[in-house]
């Protein structure tokens, strides 16, 4: 009988599916009124168990138990599906196409968390992650009774008791801190600035008001941690994570290289980039399963309820005082600053660790490092050691993507934990401790001398000149003056390259998913859909890619392992059918906003990795899309010769309008321009074409406004000749004669956040004028909703952090301007925006980076 079943998989058979590809939990039987495709997913699942290969030994494996229930030969009845013949499951039909791919996955691991060798070259020198034999990987979650000292029946038991109980930890009372933090020179200063210039007792003849404000910013310095209490709450963390995900991976060599870190006698410091709520309590509990000094947690949240902050308190976490709405509302406080600098002050001198979250979009959080930085200045510790932590979900908590706790967040956690959805794995990268006085006084990690946005790039979009781009861009919005206004300039943006430094590390540090590389693939080169055997070819080829970036990967074992695991994650987000007549699964993304969303999520650490190609695609793209410009329009052409230093212009202009923490600040804009040309030759897209030196280049692309292959950027320039001489170096593509796939997957990395700039820029006169920032924000996020409904596409481009770094880069393009001078922050279009042409040529500029 035909297998007819190409239509779209109904979301009872795609649950059905999902069940039986567990079948180590659950064994599934047909029944007569199951669809035909339920009975082939039914038969994948059956078979699953005697396809996989042999696992690498890497404990992060995926490799599905076969059941005892499932039967040695599994046959289809007569008259259900056709004569009586072996079941033939997709993983057999990928292992007969891909035989020799599957044994490397999860055998390299790249040497990842190596600190800058620029900015920190004698902490880099101490090779601390360099000292060790390779030992491997641990899941927290699984314990035994092997890490524990005793053996036997009831030992398996409470194995996880007997191991909290054993493990060390180091108290940290409060003791006095209130009284030295409230006798502090820094908090005295701030009260006597904040009374009336003649009041010489200010401790005194405070108000009760401002008194009870103090006291309120006093009671966050009685923070402590409780050994008995911390011992309770990392035994119950332990069994939740347990049900929350099937592994949460460490690299013990990265372990033993703090362990090492501790004995440099320095404060560690734990900075990581803030994706979800458990970040940093994942990071407090693998440090206390290893034995190493349980660290205080800034965390910047609202808990309204006492007994909560109560309990957190005596765990550490340091939570925003009492009537703040937000992290940088606190920041705005006169009091709260010097409060806070002295508290840290304080910890550092005790000996204390510390965890702090940085924000990816807007920066928040880096005044802690001006705090870490204003106590070496202070004299009360002589170093301290930072340590970047790259935290990788296979799937993100869904009730924890926001800094946000309370009784209804445990109730939905509780639910979901309930449900049993959602299980994927966690890996958590330690990158080596470098030392922080030593990175500020390099000079080598440093963003002064910076030039706004508008000035870099107005004169390029509006007039065609290139003798602005090659300047550093000005980002000193991430730590605005309003916020710790006693640092001094230098201090300030000392403490502006230290953010973009750890944001920059904490990401590279960071381990590539499963579900990112499925996620990639079907969201950038097969959004129409993609057999099973194709997508697995491209995951292996991606994976190398990934490799030989030197960025490690968070799974391991058989290639059928790795599909089954990542589409298990992803299946509410996924359309599943069979093509016929051999019924091999074909996967494509589900054409909804939610799931484009999620699937363009699991993206980002991606565009990450590969920015440097997405840059130079995006550059190439553009070059020939003047090409085909200049010649009249028509088809794009890629039989042609490409100049190194107009595609170094082109790559400057586009990596100007990258979002902070794709390039670390001891690198110039210019330096990464020149490493894009070098990495797209590296990954093959173009190649270097010899040109002899008497023989001239004909400029078939003569200027029109647009485009010069002449070395000067003056227009008014002439030659009598229509000919010059070439560039010292060009390029062609490599496949000159098809269209390079991979080029359009790299452009398509990029195009999501060049399509949010588009839409949002036509949608500028919508806005009312003026318009206060967050209404603006959600305004433009409903206008970019709208558009992407109304495309019916590309609903990956109307997210909310898309729109935030749209309104970032229109206030630094000086498309919108700001004004601050009432109560709170106004925007409005700028007049010369208004205007309709120069409105059409910055629409442009962002087009010619997306490939059509």
């Amino acid at each position: 009988m035909t297998h007819k079943l190409s239509r779209e998989c109904s979301r009872e058979n795609l649950d059905a599916c999902v069940m039986t590809l567990n079948t180590c939990v659950l064994c599934l039987h047909v029944e007569k009124d199951v669809s035909p495709y339920s009975r082939f997913l039914l038969t994948v699942g059956q078979q699953f168990g005697r396809i996989m290969d042999p696992v690498s030994g890497n404990p992060s494996s995926f490799q599905p138990k076969r059941p005892a229930c499932l039967c040695k030969e599994a046959h289809w009845g007569k008259g259900v599906l056709g004569p009586r013949r072996p079941a033939l499951s997709w993983g057999v039909k990928i292992k007969r196409k891909l035989k020799s791919v599957a044994p490397f996955l999860g055998r390299f691991r790249p040497l990842v968390g190596q600190c800058c060798h620029q900015c920190t070259p004698e902490s880099l020198g101490l090779k601390l992650l360099r000292n060790t034999p390779p030992l491997g990987f641990q899941n927290l979650t699984c314990v035994n009774e092997t890490h524990t000292g005793y053996r036997g029946w009831l030992v398996r038991r409470v194995c996880c008791l007997l191991f909290v109980l054993g493990c060390e930890v180091h108290p940290s009372p409060a003791g006095d801190r209130r009284h030295r933090v409230h006798g502090s020179e820094r908090v005295r200063q701030a009260l006597v600035t904040a009374c009336s210039p003649n009041e010489t007792k200010a401790m005194e003849l405070v108000t009760p008001e401002f008194r009870s404000h103090l006291d309120r910013l006093l009671a966050l310095t009685q923070t402590f941690i409780s050994p008995c209490l911390l011992r309770l709450v990392s035994w119950m963390l332990l069994k939740v994570f347990s049900l929350m995900f099937c592994s949460v991976q460490v690299n013990l060599n990265q372990l033993a290289a703090l362990h090492r870190a501790t004995q440099l006698k320095s404060p560690l410091v734990y900075v990581c980039v803030r994706q979800s709520s458990i970040d940093q309590i994942l990071i407090c509990l693998t440090l206390f399963c290893h034995n190493l000094r349980v660290p205080y947690t800034i965390y910047p949240a609202r808990i309204r309820q006492t007994w909560l902050r109560s309990i957190l308190q005596r765990l550490g976490v340091v939570f925003l005082p009492e009537g703040s709405g937000s992290e940088r509302a606190a920041e705005m406080d006169s009091l709260y600053s010097p409060v806070m600098t002295s508290f840290v002050g304080e910890l550092l001198q005790e000996g204390a660790a510390l965890s702090v979250g940085i924000c990816a979009s807007g920066g928040h959080g880096g005044q802690w490092m001006a705090r870490l930085h204003q106590a070496i200045g202070d004299g009360l510790v002589p170093d301290v050691s930072v340590v970047p932590v790259g935290i990788s979900y296979d799937c993100l908590p869904r009730y924890f993507s926001h800094p946000q706790a309370g009784v209804m967040s445990a109730l939905r956690f509780a639910v979901s934990l309930l449900k049993g959805d959602h299980r994927g794995s966690v890996r958590i990268h330690f990158a080596q401790a470098f030392s922080l006085k030593e990175m500020c006084e390099s000079g080598k990690c440093r963003v002064d001398g910076g030039r706004p946005l508008q000035d870099l790039l107005l004169t390029t979009i509006l007039h065609d000149r290139m003798d602005s781009i090659f300047s550093q861009k000005d980002v000193s919005w991430l730590l605005p003056p309003a916020v710790m206004p006693e640092l001094s300039p230098a201090d300030r943006q000392q403490t502006i390259a230290l953010t973009l430094h750890l944001m920059y590390s904490s990401t590279a540090s960071m381990a590539v998913m499963s579900t990112s590389l499925v996620s990639c693939l079907l969201l950038h080169k097969h959004r129409k859909g993609v057999r099973v055997s194709v997508l697995c070819r491209d995951i292996c080829w991606l994976l190398e890619e990934v490799l030989f970036r030197n960025t490690d990967v968070g799974y391991g074992g058989s290639l059928v392992g790795l599909v089954h695991h990542a589409l298990s994650l992803l299946r509410p987000y996924l359309l599943l059918a069979a093509a016929p007549p051999t019924g091999e699964p074909i996967i494509a993304p589900r054409p909804d906003p939610d799931s484009l969303l999620i699937l363009s999520q699991h993206c980002d650490l991606l565009t990450h990795v590969f920015i440097h190609e997405a840059v130079g695609a995006c550059a190439v793209s553009a070059m020939l899309s003047e090409v085909v410009g200049c010649g009249g329009g028509g088809d794009l052409e890629f039989d042609v010769v490409l100049g190194q230093e107009q595609l170094t212009e082109k790559s400057l202009q586009l990596t100007h309008l990258l979002s902070p923490g794709f390039i670390p600040p001891c690198q110039t804009a210019h330096g990464f321009a020149l490493d894009v040309v070098d990495s797209m030759v590296r990954c093959g897209v173009l190649v270097m074409e010899e040109v002899q030196k008497d023989t001239p280049v004909c400029d078939f692309m003569k200027r029109q406004g647009v485009w010069s292959w002449a070395v000067s950027d003056n227009p008014d320039q002439s030659s009598d000749s229509e000919c010059e001489e070439p560039d010292a170096r060009s390029y062609k593509l490599s496949q000159p004669s098809q269209c390079p796939e991979l080029l359009f997957f790299l452009c398509s990395l990029l195009s999501v956040r060049l399509r949010a700039l588009c839409w949002a820029l036509e949608s500028l006169h919508y806005l009312p004028s003026p318009i206060t920032e967050g209404d603006c924000l959600s305004q433009l996020h409903a206008h970019l909703k709208n558009r992407a409904q109304l495309d019916k596409a590309h609903y990956e481009s109307s997210s909310i952090d898309l729109v935030r770094m749209v309104l970032r880069t229109f206030i630094d393009l000086g498309v919108l301007i700001e004004d601050r001078q009432r109560e709170d922050v106004y925007l409005d279009v700028s007049p010369l925006f208004s205007q309709c042409a120069y409105k059409e040529k910055l629409l442009q500029f962002f087009k010619q980076f997306m490939y059509n």
